[in-house]
């Protein structure tokens, strides 16, 4: 009898872990894709094997999307597509299993809906991060103006409400996303890209950086795929949903890794390198970690001698031979570290100072050039087999505080202090410079350099190393009093300027 009742017990245990399990499975289902939005990022699925019969699915922040056993992008997924739709409960897509259609209709475009005002990345750019998608501060977009009329370009639109802090813009799928305050808090904040009316905000940080050089936050927001990542001025580092912007994981950099926050605040923009997050805390723990872009759980990190502080610069990625490098200033030089383990490959002092190291390195053709203000100068370190480098030069002929510099066939175009110079990579000679902008920022697209004055005054040059030849200057609508240090962005035949509470956009296109 003991034992038929422990018989009992035991079958009636399995059914139980057989509903649990059978409850906790994902949901699959088949078909072919008859709708794209990408307002909600939701796919509207026609069921195979159901007469006319259709769902629609919402993705996941985290969801996996495989086109034709390649990982794939939300931009990829289009009408036509046959799919497979794993759900971990309801309507909600974990991951989308796709194959492109054998013989798509000639000259038919996937079917993609977007609400009016809400047009899609296609229609408005992409500027996914800090100083661009390469984080070389160039725009691949043509057709843009060669001359400024008298007054300048004409006025988009501008929205003000936007706190104070000096982020730049990031944008990405029909939406701006930036940086700023609202009372006590800093918050990310998400726009409409064709008119810049508010979508949603999300706070990263419960106080608010507070300098006598301007509060609020420093960073850029950075985009990968359905998510944006922000970096507050006193660390915490936040992961949302691009939509609707909700919480995937959030940390603060500094706590964890027992790193203490710098004078003017911490300022990088962090990186996405494949399935990482690369952000600097410059802790006793670690000076450079890399954490996993879904969960924010740490994957590696490099403590560098000393266990300098961070700067104030923000990180590139740099392809030499089989070498794929993490370059940036910490406070006590520049070092590279292998993208993949982060193992420490090489640092050098030459180009950093010991107040703030501001301007993110560039590269170009086995050569990276930095700079630094308060009269230190800039370094090129030439870069060899296995990970090495050696310093090519170091001189005073680029002291680039930081405006941000760019590389065109291999020169380097920047602001040294209150001088625009157009320096040789190779030799470190000055080509040509001009003061008529005074110091301040500078981004390139369609042959031109786009220059901001921290003082106010926005001009257009020609990119060329035979001298300065000035094509528009104007003055921007409802200056700050503070100075005029976000970098310009230009994207979608936009030129975007953030000046503390307000963004003011113009009309660059031809």
């Amino acid at each position: 009898m003991n034992d038929q009742r422990r018989l009992m017990r035991f079958l009636l245990v399995l059914c139980i872990l057989g509903l649990m399990v059978r409850v906790a499975l994902a949901a699959s289902f088949s078909g072919t894709i008859e709708d794209v939005s990408t307002d909600d990022k939701t796919i509207t699925v026609k069921l195979a094997g159901k007469k006319e019969e259709s769902k629609t699915f919402t993705l996941a922040p985290t969801a996996v999307i495989l086109l034709d056993g390649k990982k794939a992008k939300f931009e990829d997924v289009s009408g036509g597509q046959t799919v497979v739709v794993l759900t971990n409960s309801g309507d909600t897509a974990t991951k989308l299993t796709l194959k492109s259609p054998k013989n798509p209709p000639a000259g038919k475009k996937p079917k993609r809906t977007t609400e009016p005002g809400n047009e899609s990345a296609s229609d408005t750019g992409s500027w996914p991060q800090y100083q661009g998608p390469n984080r070389d501060n160039i725009s691949k977009e043509t057709g843009l103006l060669n001359q400024w009329p008298d007054g300048g370009p004409k006025l988009a639109w501008q929205q003000k409400g936007l706190g104070e802090g000096y982020s730049s813009v990031s944008i990405a799928e029909g939406k701006i996303f930036t940086m700023g305050t609202q009372g006590n808090q800093e918050m990310l904040l998400a726009m409409n890209s064709s008119n810049g009316k508010p979508i949603w905000t999300r706070q990263v940080s419960d106080s608010v950086f507070r300098n006598n050089q301007g509060n609020g936050p420093r960073s850029t927001p950075t985009v990968d795929d359905d998510r944006v990542y922000a970096l507050g001025a006193n660390g915490d580092l936040i992961c949302v949903g691009i939509d609707q912007g909700e919480v995937v994981w959030q940390k603060n950099i500094l706590r964890e890794y027992d790193g203490s926050n710098i004078e003017w605040g911490i300022s990088e923009s962090v990186l996405i390198d494949g399935n990482n997050v690369i952000c600097y805390p410059g802790g006793r723990n670690a000076t450079i970690v890399a954490l996993n872009k879904l969960t924010g759980q740490g994957v590696w990190r490099c403590t560098v001698d000393g266990s300098p502080r961070p700067s104030y610069a923000s990180p590139i990625l740099v392809d030499f031979g089989k070498e794929r490098m993490i370059v940036n200033f910490v406070h006590t030089g520049v070092v590279a570290v292998r993208s993949k383990g982060g193992d420490f490959l090489w640092g050098f002092p030459q180009s950093a100072n010991g107040t703030a190291n501001c301007s993110s390195p560039v590269y170009s053709n086995g050569m990276v050039f930095t700079s630094s203000g308060y009269n230190t100068g800039c370094a090129m370190f030439k870069l060899g087999t296995g990970g090495k480098a050696k310093v090519e030069y170091d001189n005073k002929e680029m002291k680039n505080h930081h405006g941000g510099m760019v590389v065109l066939e291999d020169h380097v175009y920047g602001f040294d202090e209150g001088t625009l110079k157009c320096i040789d990579l190779k030799s470190g000679k000055t080509a040509w410079k001009d003061r008529s902008v005074g110091k301040g920022a500078v981004t390139y697209a369609d042959g031109h350099l786009y220059l901001r004055s921290e003082n106010g005054p926005v001009a257009l040059c020609v990119a060329t190393t035979s001298g300065y030849q000035e094509q528009g200057r104007f003055e921007p609508r409802n200056r700050s009093n503070n100075s005029a240090w976000s970098h310009p962005v230009v994207c979608g035949g936009r030129l975007y300027l953030r000046d503390m509470d307000s963004l003011t956009v113009y009309d660059v296109k031809k």
